[in-house]
């Protein structure tokens, strides 16, 4: 195996590593702000894989928590939520390569929805039903080892935020 792969199976294990830290922050604005951090690896990651519409979706949601960990109202607003689904789905459009595509961009469309009701236990069921398992099948495809990964561990790290908050604390909006 030659380093060059290792080293961008590592760039996504950071993203992972960040991703997890991230569903462990009570209050959704700090979880957006490492995901922001945790975003901008995989997009790396994606984008040295050839994986071209999962790593430009991962810069749409570096933009997106950048958005929802902002103090702009703007930027935490639906119509932010809905331009971001458009570039997603833009993103479909121009770098179409067959039904993988979709994989994705319905993951996105989903969490940046999630995101935007400003609801702990709406986030985390975007993320444990839709977003991972979509992603999952994705990173498969594509050959990233710390995607997977990522995504066993954010589908873990969803479930102890729950027992650790419960699903009262968490049904609330911010």
């Amino acid at each position: 195996m030659k380093l060059t792969y290792l080293l961008i199976q590592g760039i996504g294990f950071l993203g992972t590593f960040l991703f997890f830290i991230s569903f462990q922050c009570k209050s959704n604005k700090n979880l957006f702000r490492v995901q922001f951090f945790s975003y901008l690896m995989y997009t790396l990651h994606l984008l040295c894989l050839g994986a071209t519409t999962g790593g430009i979706s991962y810069t749409i949601n570096t933009i997106r928590s950048f958005c929802l960990g902002s103090q702009n109202s703007f930027a935490k607003s639906w119509k932010m939520c809905w331009i971001l689904c458009f570039l997603q789905i833009m993103t479909l459009v121009f770098t179409w390569s067959g039904w993988i595509s979709l994989l994705p961009v319905l993951a996105n469309i989903a969490s940046t929805i999630g995101g935007y009701t400003h609801n702990g236990k709406k986030i985390r069921l975007a993320g444990m039903f839709i977003n991972s398992p979509l992603w999952i099948l994705y990173d498969i495809i594509v050959g990233s080892w710390a995607g997977i990964l990522d995504e066993v561990i954010s589908e873990l790290s969803m479930i102890v935020s729950i027992i650790r908050f419960g699903w009262s604390a968490l049904d609330k909006e911010e």
